[in-house]
């Protein structure tokens, strides 16, 4: 969308500068209403139930399962990428791979949280020196002197004049790539000390992230032309066959490695956002139960994964990018927005980080723009994104909103409960909110203290 790689290098840059903005935003968020949930938590709490359900409505009914069938879809590409090199891997075993992954990782995510865990932290840091590999062959390149991509009249030499519409969508994409540094906002209460690791990690990953986006690009500009970047479907496999030779095998490996720690991670946090929507009444009580031993939501990440096979068998990968782009950058806007609404109304409330208000002024001006432009370029996928997001309106009042609904209803929601229940081993935690909030039939009650008592 830029048409150089210098200007390509430059929206890496701001990407990640606008990350940080926002995420110096949800940091103080974050301490200062200590929920999970993250945006959902934040915008129910300062907009009220119908703000709060329709961003958990898009973020369950697209943007958690759009973002995991992309890099699900990754995934298989790149595992494939060795068995098909002359060629795009066949759309069955794609897509057949992918759902194989995810239910691998959605089994152990219903297993063990320490387990989940410890997938995390192991593939990010094969993620990181895979990376830190990529990074170092491309400084050993410029130092030979092959970096004539990168010198200004090359980096600047553009084959396309890209308008206005044409950079917001290069940010969009670009910020599809960022997504996730909100994703310790949503597992808030899991986290030991919050006020204090929750802006450490975030003051962290920022900036390395940034670096490490940045410095790939540019080591993949010393061994391809923008031409060729543009051609590969795989483009970290193009580069080891380039430059790696016997070695080139390792980059595969390596985006497989570190797009499964991805899938791993945006299971853990979609499931806690279901969680979280369940126990405050906005999804049926049922997701907000734990199985009796190995305390995880299994519910959630049934759900979570069911949505993630039906997108994923149903959707254009870059179509769902500009989607899931859009309504990601809507929803961070309406949360900022919220912040400083919340400065407003309660200014004496305690908060451990209190960030200077040009911070989210500077991100809403940059997010208007973006939105704005989006809207124009690409009308129709906009569109469609608000379509999706305002379809939760009549959702949240039949299914919120109206309490005394007909007997026949609550007994078949009940039923379901009941069923779910007995299916996935699930009870509502001890003094949880779904307790406080929407209390089980009797009948659930039974149950759930039969399963305790035989546990």
């Amino acid at each position: 969308h830029t048409g150089s790689v210098g200007l390509a290098l430059i929206i890496w840059v701001l990407g990640g500068g606008v990350a940080a903005l926002g995420s110096l935003c949800y940091a103080e968020l974050g301490v200062t209403i200590p929920k999970s949930g993250g945006d959902y938590s934040y915008v129910t709490e300062i907009f009220g139930g119908l703000a709060g359900f329709l961003l958990l409505w898009s973020a369950v009914l697209i943007m958690y399962p759009t973002s995991l069938a992309v890099i699900a879809l990754t995934f298989s590409n790149y595992v494939l990428q060795p068995v098909f090199p002359n060629c795009i891997p066949p759309y069955n075993a794609s897509r057949i791979l992918s759902m194989v992954c995810l239910l691998l990782l959605t089994w152990v995510n219903s297993s063990s949280v320490r387990w989940a865990t410890r997938i995390q932290d192991i593939f990010t840091a094969g993620k990181l020196l895979a990376l830190a590999l990529i990074i170092t062959v491309g400084f050993i390149q410029i130092f030979k002197g092959n970096y004539e991509e990168l010198t200004p009249s090359k980096a600047f030499n553009f084959w396309m004049t890209p308008s206005v519409g044409h950079l917001a969508l290069a940010f969009l994409q670009g910020s599809f790539a960022f997504s996730g540094w909100n994703f310790l906002n949503y597992v808030t209460e899991e986290l030991v000390d919050p006020r204090r690791n929750l802006p450490r990690a975030i003051f962290i990953s920022i900036p390395l992230v940034t670096f490490v986006y940045t410095f790939t690009n540019i080591a993949y500009f010393t061994a391809m032309s923008p031409q060729e970047l543009l051609s590969s479907n795989a483009v970290a496999v193009t580069f080891g066959e380039k430059l790696l030779g016997y070695f080139s095998w390792v980059m595969p490996v390596s985006v497989a490695l570190s797009t499964f720690g991805g899938i791993n991670g945006y299971l853990f946090t979609s499931s806690r956002l279901c969680f979280s929507g369940a126990r405050e009444g906005h999804l049926p009580s049922l997701l907000a139960m734990i199985h009796v031993k190995y305390c995880t939501p299994i519910p959630a990440l049934l759900v979570c994964c069911l949505a993630t096979l039906i997108i994923m068998l149903v959707g254009d990968t870059y179509t769902l990018i500009n989607y899931v782009s859009f309504i990601n950058y809507l929803c961070y806007g309406v949360t900022i927005i919220g912040l400083i609404v919340l400065r407003w109304k309660k200014p004496k409330i305690f908060r451990p980080i209190k960030v200077n208000l040009l911070i989210p002024i500077t991100y809403l001006a940059f997010w208007a723009f973006l939105l704005i432009f989006s809207l124009y370029s690409e009308p129709v996928v906009c569109g469609v994104g608000l379509i999706i997001i305002l379809t939760g309106v009549p959702v949240f009042f039949l299914g919120v909103y109206w309490r005394n609904k007909p007997k026949c209803v609550n007994r078949l929601i009940e039923s379901v409960t009941c069923w779910g229940q007995k299916l996935c081993f699930v009870v509502y935690p001890q003094g949880g909110a779904a307790e406080e909030e929407q209390a089980p039939s009797a009948r659930s009650r039974r149950l759930a203290s039969e399963t305790t008592a035989r546990k």
